[in-house]
């Protein structure tokens, strides 16, 4: 990739769905919005412990037929609750204790009327039926839906990809992360000459009279709704066994036929240093019991819980590219790190509500750096958290509007990983950083969670003031700009800031790599030098996310 290349060319890189990111905040929201992203009484009125998702999927006619069972429990007493499904998929019936019960639509939204009050506390189910065309993928996985490819041989190769967008673009669920089921059988039905591999384990495999095989999935933990995957071809599959710290950790490996014998020494240069790397740094893989999958699929990747998507045609980088342009980002799989990255953020630590995203992606992001740190060495791994810089617009926030399915900016991939190696350098010891991490992984392990209750937990643990730092990153589009003027032997110095009072410490040198700590903020403050220091030997330390500008 060319150094020069503008930053919204690398957003559109680094960022699912980018170019709509980066329009968030000039949107006029819609009611089909709220009723996708707000927590109403008939979505909190239960709490969703198994889905059994029976389906079938005819490749000729690109369409879906089955069914979907709901088992919740009741969170309070109610009479009607609201699933989603995409307007475009036909509901067939919704069975309840083996009678039809009513229903009706509004947009994405459905709205089920049970004949008797559900009592809370009780555990109680109903089945959904349906059919139709899911919506097609035009650029999976930037825009979501189905995706029908072929192999180079002609076979079908056919996934989905529906973060954002929503997994009720193609099955009946309670769309909204907030509420991860326990557990789920995944039951996908496919001609029965071609594979299929979804989340969890295979149970078993079941031919159907219709010339189709019923493969069997069991997901044995949470997951959340945009991660369940299917992906059907001719494939070669082969296992591994990683030593992890919670004991011994299945690998599979599931690679089209034809691409087999490159992908498996392409995918082991990086899968055991990545496992090993990350559980380092972030503790133990949150998933033993449904293990590790990595999958090839016909989009360029996607974080599928226990079945990461993989499309980078078997280059190092991003497709053959370098995000951080110094080069380190050459030396391995981008999409085999970055994908893997999210089964502990994203996966393990989900947030509520996906204006929050910054947790699953800067995070994410950050193991990049961190892997590379692994790896290639910690210099290393600060000129790639560095160089991703490059690819931050700064335009709008990273934090999207809440309750209307919204994401931030693009920004909340290169520019959350910049404030994570921030704070890195506020709390100035590694081994207090890493047990961050790694108790950032109990404390919300399987559970969803939010940005306000991520930054408390990093503020309690690193023992810092850090409220105004993480608003100005992620609530405003604007990084703090530090100020400065040298005269007659004064240093003076400021934060330039929409946070009223921000007061982040910083590492500055008035000589090449001789960081002091200094604790600027929005009103001037001086310090006497030497008085042959001019205005051009002023910086800061490049670790720190911030501008620097030389004041008049």
């Amino acid at each position: 990739m060319n150094k020069l290349i503008i930053p919204f060319l690398m957003i559109s890189l680094l960022c699912k769905n980018a170019n709509a990111q980066l329009m968030t905040n000039k949107r006029e929201f819609s009611r089909a919005d709220t009723l996708r992203g707000m927590l109403t009484p008939l979505r909190t009125c239960y709490d969703i412990n198994y889905y059994h998702l029976a389906v079938k999927i005819d490749l000729e006619k690109q369409s879906v037929s089955g069914s979907n069972e709901f088992k919740f429990t009741a969170n309070q007493d109610f009479t009607k609750l609201q699933f989603d499904l995409f307007e475009n998929l036909k509901i067939d019936k919704i069975i309840y204790k083996g009678a039809e019960v009513q229903f009706t639509r509004e947009f994405g939204a459905v709205f089920v009327t049970f004949p008797t009050t559900i009592k809370k506390g009780s555990k109680d189910s109903f089945t959904v039926w349906y059919n139709g065309n899911p919506r097609v993928a035009k650029n999976a996985p930037w825009d979501g839906g189905f995706i029908f490819k072929k192999d180079k041989s002609g076979n079908p190769f056919v996934s989905v990809a529906c973060q954002g967008l929503g997994a009720s673009v193609w099955w009946p669920t309670k769309d909204h992360q907030s509420d991860e089921v326990d557990s789920m059988l995944i039951s996908i039905a496919v001609p029965k000459d071609l594979d299929e591999v979804s989340n969890g384990r295979l149970r078993n495999i079941v031919d159907l009279k219709d010339g189709y095989r019923q493969h069997n999935w069991f997901v044995a933990n949470p997951i959340n709704n945009y991660n369940v995957a299917f992906y059907i071809g001719k494939y070669a599959h082969w296992t591994d066994t990683y030593a992890g710290e919670n004991g011994p950790l299945t690998i599979d490996y599931w690679a089209l036929k034809e691409d087999s014998a490159k992908a498996r020494p392409h995918w082991d240069a990086d899968v055991k240093p990545m496992l090993k790397s990350f559980e380092y740094w972030f503790g133990p893989y949150p998933w033993y019991k449904d293990g590790y999958k990595l999958v090839q699929a016909p989009h360029l990747g996607m974080e599928h819980q226990s079945a990461v998507a993989y499309g980078n045609q078997f280059k190092k980088g991003y497709l053959g590219q370098d995000l951080s342009g110094t080069g380190h980002g050459l030396k391995w799989d981008y999409i085999t790190v970055h994908e893997s990255g999210h089964e502990w953020f994203a996966n393990n630590i989900t947030t509520k509500d996906i204006a929050d995203m910054w947790v699953h992606e800067g995070f994410t992001s950050y193991s990049e750096a961190l892997f590379t740190e692994s790896t290639l060495g910690k210099k290393a791994g600060d000129e790639y958290a560095i160089g991703l810089r490059r690819g931050i617009a700064n335009r709008s926030p990273v934090i999207g509007q809440y309750n209307v399915n919204n994401e931030g900016s693009g920004d909340m991939y290169p520019k959350g990983a910049n404030l994570i190696h921030t704070i890195r350098q506020l709390i100035d010891n590694d081994e207090k950083f890493r047990q961050m991490l790694r108790g950032m992984n109990k404390e919300f392990y399987h559970i969803t969670t939010t940005s306000a209750e991520v930054e408390n937990y990093i503020a309690k643990k690193s023992g810092l003031k850090l409220d105004k730092v993480f608003d100005q990153y992620l609530r405003y589009a604007k990084i703090p700009v530090l100020e400065y003027k040298i005269y007659n032997g004064i240093l003076s110095y400021r934060w330039v800031t929409d946070v009223k009072g921000f007061d982040m410490p910083v590492k500055v040198s008035l000589k090449m790599n001789n960081y002091s700590l200094i604790k600027p903020t929005n009103d001037w403050k001086t310090s006497k030098i030497d008085a042959s220091v001019n205005m051009d030997n002023f910086n800061a330390d490049p670790n720190f996310y911030i501008k620097v500008k030389k004041g008049e």
